[in-house]
């Protein structure tokens, strides 16, 4: 529980942030209004198509009688519907984050900036930033893709599939979610897809307790659009003790961040917080 709190601690300290510095949420809300409408109109489309796609997809039951015709779809379109609820919520942050490259590149700079250290730079010009992240997310929605595909098939177990199976595919959704957010900071440091999975593997919890709250939150409409600029520089926090191996604190303040204990010789002490720096105008 203490690596899921220190996520969680993560997660508050970006939007503490933000809201310290106005300019900088103001420019990470702009990406998430136009997404925002993107998804909206897709999700209304399917709220009005769900019910035509389940009688689609089950011609066998037209001669079933009443009630059972009528429940039988009824719960095979709300499946439908969460399902596509699922993958709005894991590709909305993707989506967001190709619209707003360059917008969260400079607030994830900023961060850097602000909280001391070095500020790396990836070399890269922006297209090919912009490529890389369009090949992981794309790398990524197959895996999340799998998932919601075994996640929906297991949604027509009965109690299971509606007790277990959501709490399983919010964590699979937050678990996802914090690799996207985390993935701005870290490119910029040059690791790869891979190389943050391995990073995120072994911090499973801390990884949970920044994306499943992020997760539930994005469920109340335009919330996403109001905590992406702080969720971005909250992973860019988690990412400078992730790669600096100094996340020993209990995320940003103190305890274990990790899920197993850090190996080798002692970490350098991470910078924390500390005062909010001078307004940027």
């Amino acid at each position: 529980m203490s690596a899921f709190a220190g996520g969680l601690r993560y997660l508050l300290a970006g939007q503490r942030w933000v809201f310290g510095h106005g300019r900088w949420f103001g420019v990470g809300l702009l990406p998430g209004l136009v997404a925002l409408v993107l998804y909206a109109g897709a999700l209304i489309g399917l709220g009005y198509g769900a019910d035509d796609l389940a009688g689609w997809l089950t011609p066998f039951a037209d001669d079933w009688g009443s009630p059972w015709l009528s429940l039988f779809r009824g719960f095979l379109t709300a499946l439908v519907f969460s399902l596509g609820l699922f993958l709005a919520v894991i590709t909305f942050t993707a989506v967001t984050l190709l619209v707003g490259q360059p917008f969260y590149e400079s607030l994830s700079e900023q961060v850097d900036r602000a909280e001391g250290g070095e500020v790396p730079e990836s070399g890269r010009t922006l297209w090919q930033d912009l490529w890389i992240s369009a090949r992981d997310s794309v790398r990524l929605l197959g895996r999340v893709l799998l998932y919601g595909i075994l996640l929906f098939a297991l949604g027509f177990i009965p109690v299971i599939g509606q007790t277990v199976v959501p709490a399983i595919g919010f964590c699979v959704s937050g678990y996802f979610l914090t690799q996207e957010l985390t993935s701005v900071a870290l490119q910029r440091r040059r690791v790869d897809l891979d190389e943050q999975l391995v990073l995120l593997r072994g911090r499973r919890a801390m990884a949970l307790g920044f994306g499943v709250p992020l997760v539930l939150a994005f469920l109340v409409p335009l919330v996403a659009v109001f905590l992406m600029p702080g969720a971005v520089a909250g992973a860019t926090l988690m990412a400078r003790d992730l790669v600096g191996a100094d996340a020993g604190p209990e995320g940003p303040e103190g305890g274990t961040g990790t899920d197993e204990p850090v190996q080798g010789p002692a970490a350098p002490q991470a910078t924390g917080f500390g005062p909010p720096p001078p307004a940027y105008s």
